[in-house]
């Protein structure tokens, strides 16, 4: 059974990282901090879930000093691990479906990185690096140290390394077309074998269009982690601010989204009766926490604070 419980029968907070937890420059605010130790410190559990991957994660992670068994789902889904390290569940890409990803969006294949579960040079590898740069050029930049090329890429998986994760990148209407590409009927075999989710940024004309293994999801790995834990998902808060999001918002018993979220997110929100927190500028998922452990947030009578 749950080790605590929040007045309002919350027993397990899931949060996004970027958009969400982290601020406008991707630093975790000592409100944060302090909101998500209380949490802990509540025996509330905190699950963290976030399309990068576990050591980047840690990275933004680590002003917090939250509990080494704290939960961390990484790469959107594939991958579960302790904020300590140890590893609970991952799924792998097999190398055959890797290798026909690269042959299927050929035109995109400047724009392509896959992700291995491990840390140092080759954890992620592109053919080339011109338009990743162009389209990302800080989170190149802050990976530049683990990201090899290879040249054709479909020669990184030769020996059966499965990746966890395939990624490409680019402005909305082209990555738009990169989505319709893998939904087409003639990718059908293809495209049971893996599952995709977009994190767009419409400010930036930017879309990142994430592989991930068949029924891959941060939903998928968070009703996991639950289930093991004895938490039902009516006991389940979780917040994001993107469609990587959708399906953790989806499984929860109580969805916020953040007044920063996507558009698409957005209408998605209010379509559901989802409840919309302030930006993350504004601290806004401190701020549900807060509230949570103050016993006056519900679903049925949102807080002050929330916006219509």
């Amino acid at each position: 059974m749950p080790a605590g419980i929040a007045p309002n029968g919350i027993a397990l907070i899931a949060a996004d990282l970027d958009g969400t937890l982290l601020a406008p420059d991707g630093t975790l605010r000592a409100r944060t901090v302090a909101a998500l130790r209380a949490v802990e410190q509540a025996g509330i559990a905190v699950v963290l879930a976030t399309g990068r991957r576990h050591s980047f994660a840690s990275q933004a992670l680590s002003a917090a000093n939250l509990r080494a068994e704290t939960i961390l789902i990484t790469s959107n889904g594939a991958v579960t691990r302790t904020l300590g390290g140890t590893l609970l569940d991952r799924n792998l890409l097999p190398a055959a479906v890797a290798q026909e990803l690269c042959r299927a969006l050929e035109i995109y294949r400047n724009a392509i990185l896959f992700t291995f579960d491990r840390t140092g040079p080759g954890a992620m590898v592109a053919e080339r690096l011109d338009a990743l740069h162009r389209s990302i050029a800080k989170w190149v930049e802050l990976n530049a140290h683990e990201i090899a090329t290879v040249t054709p890429l479909e020669a990184a998986f030769a020996d059966g390394d499965a990746p966890v994760q395939g990624m490409i990148c680019g402005s909305l209407a082209r990555m738009a077309e990169a989505v319709a590409l893998l939904d087409a009927p003639a990718l059908q075999s293809l495209r049971s074998a893996i599952s995709v989710h977009r994190t767009e940024y419409a400010a930036r004309d930017l879309c990142i269009v994430d592989m991930l293994p068949a029924s891959c999801s941060k939903g998928h790995a968070l009703l996991r982690v639950a289930a093991e834990r004895g938490v039902a998902p009516a006991q389940i808060l979780a917040i994001g601010d993107n469609m990587n999001d959708a399906e953790m918002l989806a499984a929860s018993g109580l969805a916020v989204v953040m007044d920063n979220a996507a558009p698409e997110l957005r209408a998605m929100a209010a379509a559901r009766g989802w409840s919309l927190a302030p930006s993350n500028a504004e601290d806004g998922a401190a701020q549900v926490l807060e509230a949570i452990l103050a016993g006056n947030f519900s679903a049925q009578m949102r807080p002050a604070f929330m916006v219509d």
